[in-house]
């Protein structure tokens, strides 16, 4: 049996999987770990080709090891998925680097991988567990919508999503319409708020061939649209009087009158509306029909602010960050602590959509693959005072508070470079880290 060299027994000592090739690709080493994620020996390895035996989504089209050998440039954790030798399917996170000899020359490349497999397990479970259809949330309040969801869902009943603007009502319509009986068929949204009370009224009932003026032909409205499906009413405590009394018959009858129409239309549709307003509230103030409320209340959900579901804001954060990751082509990763701290003091007047705007308002001007202070909207930094970014109590020394909004400014103006910093703070390198230490600057 050969004898195992000193660079064998570490390289099979480490948990991550090692391979080497020469300049032509063929494999020269592979240790223990590579055999147990890929399922090949290292004889079987060694001398063919990587990527006959690293079988890897990127292997024919973007072989990452391939481009660190022609630029030089090294990569690090990449995910991607390779197919191990059962034909299974294995996630897992690449790193590659040049491989030179004692006088510098390239003789040929190192991989490193780790494998996922646990990590998306987990991250499955999780994602499983806080959401439902785009719906992500950890929060006590959420979690007791999703538990009731699918059974209203299935229900025909008329739902009412209360909640203020950007809290995701229309998300919880369509997660509703999704999860019932009539998905096959459309769901048909319309913001009562956004037109006058006349042209209202011809969206969602239509109108036929000389109603008025110009109706040069039938047009069917927004019921007509959603027969079979949903009709989803956004903010309905905006609509007049006189359109809540044909809605209610909407409800009551399950019929409505085309504009200028001599017959009524049969209403083969599920309502859900939504509101930013309490319409109990419009209801004392003789604003909102009360009869027309108790129709509608069948089913209430009443959605919290970001600001009282605070713990789904790295949740949120990192949903974001996945689909403005997919939508350009990036791949940045997270936020730095202090970024993520400053969310999280923030009271997101906006909501969901606020926060949704601020990442992508970070995606624009990040290059690296983390968001950092520098990439947050101006609007949001000013809003938070300096002496709320020391992590101090409110006795805190002043000195140090200064001390610290010149570190912070000088970091930010060098993008975090701490060698730039500290020549320009005219102290060691070594000095700043143990000031940035001492005042917890990230």
């Amino acid at each position: 049996m050969k004898k195992k060299s000193k660079t064998e027994i570490i390289l099979d000592s480490i948990a991550d999987g090692v391979f080497t090739v020469d300049e032509d690709q063929n494999i020269t080493s592979f240790n223990k770990a590579a055999e147990k994620i890929t399922g090949v020996s290292r004889d079987q390895a060694i001398g063919q080709k990587c990527f006959d035996v690293f079988r890897a989504d990127i292997c024919q089209s973007d072989c990452a090891l391939k481009k660190t050998m022609a630029t030089g440039q090294p990569l690090i954790d990449q995910r991607i998925n390779i197919l191990n030798s059962s034909g299974t399917v294995t996630p897992i996170s690449i790193s590659t680097a040049m491989l030179k000899d004692e006088e510098g020359k390239i003789i040929g490349g190192v991989e490193t991988f780790r494998d996922l497999s646990t990590v998306e397990q987990l991250r499955k479970e999780i994602n499983n567990k806080f959401t439902i259809a785009d719906i992500v949330s950890k929060s006590d309040a959420i979690q007791r919508i999703f538990d009731v969801l699918p059974d209203i869902a299935t229900s025909e009943a008329t739902v009412l999503i209360e909640g203020a603007s950007g809290t995701g009502k229309e998300l919880f319509a369509r997660a509703i319409h999704n999860l019932s009986g009539r998905k096959q068929k459309r769901l048909v949204a319309i913001n009562c708020g956004a037109l006058p009370d006349t042209l209202l009224e011809s969206e969602l009932f239509g109108y036929v061939r000389g109603a008025f003026t110009d109706a040069k032909k039938d047009k069917p409205g927004r019921f007509q649209l959603a027969r079979g499906g949903t009709i989803f009413l956004d903010e309905i405590g905006d609509i007049s009087t006189a359109l809540q009394v044909k809605l209610l018959r909407v409800l009551q009858e399950k019929e409505y009158e085309p504009l200028g129409a001599t017959q009524t239309v049969k209403a083969d549709v599920r309502i859900i509306a939504a509101t930013n307003k309490k319409l109990n509230e419009l209801v004392a103030r003789g604003i909102f029909r009360e009869d027309l409320y108790y129709r509608l209340n069948v089913v209430k959900i009443s959605l919290p602010t970001l600001a009282q579901r605070r713990e789904d804001i790295p949740l949120l954060v990192e949903h974001f960050i996945h689909r403005f990751n997919i939508r350009t082509g990036k791949n940045i990763q997270g936020l730095s602590q202090e970024a993520m701290s400053c969310l999280m003091r923030h009271d997101f007047p906006g909501n969901i959509r606020e926060l949704e705007n601020i990442i992508e308002h970070a995606f624009v001007l990040c290059r690296e693959n983390q968001i950092t202070m520098m990439h947050l909207p101006a609007d949001l930094l000013n809003a938070q005072s300096s002496v709320s970014d020391i992590t101090t109590s409110a006795e805190a020394d002043p000195m140090a508070q200064n001390e610290a909004r010149l570190i912070r400014r000088i970091l930010e103006k060098h993008h975090g470079n701490r060698r730039k910093t500290a020549e320009e703070l005219g102290i060691h390198k070594t000095t700043l880290w143990r000031k940035m230490k001492k005042l917890k600057i990230s």
